[in-house]
């Protein structure tokens, strides 16, 4: 390990006898909050994610910026490129282009061109042997029924994985084409689909038991894992009875966004549940509510045209589904980045982001969570409750 590893393992806290995993949730557009903090790490550190990070892995939009990541990009590097590409990603694919009636609502000429134009035709294994760093990108194989995991391993200087030699491009294409929002990458569609949107199981998986022979030990593993904002929705039961529109659609985006925000904490509670008891695990994530933007530093929003001035006067109605094609929310997601930045950097018990942003009982510091434990227990102890209830 050179010097200048040394120093940045140092100011982050990290074993130096440990290799270290990068993770980055999905989540389109508010892939933007994700970056100030990897802005805020490099910093720290002194050095790039690609010299930080032994492996770098994500979906869909992490999946983008992971594989900036491993191509040499710096975070603010990465941030400007991102800026570029939102504005070009979203081309709508005509005037009756519609996710629920016509879908694809988008085309992808323009994001094609875009990645083209900053990768050109470069290999996993290309990137990996400029950086020597391993990577990992996921899709969903529709036509398999199954998850497929892009990786390439470098180990001194022999590089594996069954993938290694396809085109970066094509796989940061796979890995972002949300169903109804764009067209499959023939047989591919958006990683997140499945519960690997937050990919960070996926990569200890893939580096323990299929990196290169005794690269990675699963007790001397550092994993930082960064989400990008988790939507939450808070609707009365009677909503859910009786949601408003047509409840097909109702289900269906709940199914779609609830099933993989569940997946995504169940790694998490299954990392702190200590199951690998000598994992260093460090997640980073905020739910998008006035409960939670509440715990952290204020900002002054108000050239962002919203009705709020600042961070803390937002709604739940200003912050639920911000969808990841919701290019008017960018900005917010920018600001509520920089504000978890300065929560993080101020913890006096995990600053500099140094340990897991939870609390003594291992529940998340920045997401709510709502549960009405008296009454459910209540209701679902009386007989004549359940009887009367309309069936």
């Amino acid at each position: 390990m050179n010097d200048s590893r040394k120093k940045a393992f140092k100011a982050l806290g990290i074993d130096p006898n440990r290799k270290t995993i990068l993770c980055l949730d999905g989540g389109g557009i508010r892939g933007i909050f994700t970056l100030q903090l990897l802005k805020k790490v490099e910093e720290i550190a002194g050095i790039p994610c690609h010299e930080l990070f032994d492996m770098v892995s994500g979906t869909s939009t992490g999946g983008i910026i992971a594989g900036l990541i491993a191509s040499g990009k710096s975070a603010v590097e990465i941030e400007d490129l991102y800026i570029r590409l939102v504005t070009k990603v979203f081309k709508r694919r005509g005037i009756l282009a519609n996710r629920k009636l016509n879908p694809p609502l988008y085309d992808k000429i323009n994001y094609r061109q875009a990645l083209s134009d900053i990768l050109g035709n470069t290999t996993l294994k290309d990137v990996c042997a400029k950086t020597d760093t391993d990577l990992l990108i996921t899709a969903k194989d529709v036509a398999a029924g199954e998850e497929t995991f892009f990786t390439c391993f470098c180990d001194e200087g022999e590089y594996s994985g069954t993938y290694k030699d396809v085109l970066l491009r094509a796989v940061m294409e796979a890995t972002m084409s949300a169903p109804t929002y764009f067209s499959p990458l023939e047989r591919f569609v958006d990683g997140g689909t499945t519960t690997y949107n937050n990919p960070t199981l996926s990569a200890i998986m893939e580096a323990v038991y299929y990196g290169p022979e005794k690269k990675y030990d699963l007790s001397k593993l550092c994993v930082f894992s960064f989400g990008t904002g988790t939507t939450i929705e808070f609707i009365e039961p009677k909503g859910i009875k009786n949601p408003d529109g047509p409840d097909v659609l109702f289900w269906l985006d709940v199914v779609m966004r609830e099933s993989s925000q569940d997946a995504s904490k169940m790694q998490s509670n299954l990392i702190r549940s200590e199951i690998i008891p000598e994992l260093d695990f460090r997640r980073f994530q905020i739910s998008l509510d006035e409960n939670t933007l509440e715990k952290i530093p204020d900002k002054n929003i108000s050239q962002l045209n919203m009705e709020a001035d600042w961070l803390s006067e937002l709604k739940n109605e200003d912050l639920k589904g911000i969808e990841l094609d919701d290019v008017s929310k960018f900005d917010l997601m920018k600001a509520i980045g920089e504000a978890v930045v300065e929560y993080i950097m101020n913890d006096p018990k995990g600053g500099k982001f140094k340990k897991d942003l939870v609390d003594e009982n291992k529940k998340e510091l920045l997401v709510t969570a709502f549960g009405k434990i008296d009454r459910i227990k209540e209701q679902m102890s009386d007989p004549d409750w359940l009887d009367n209830f309309e069936s």
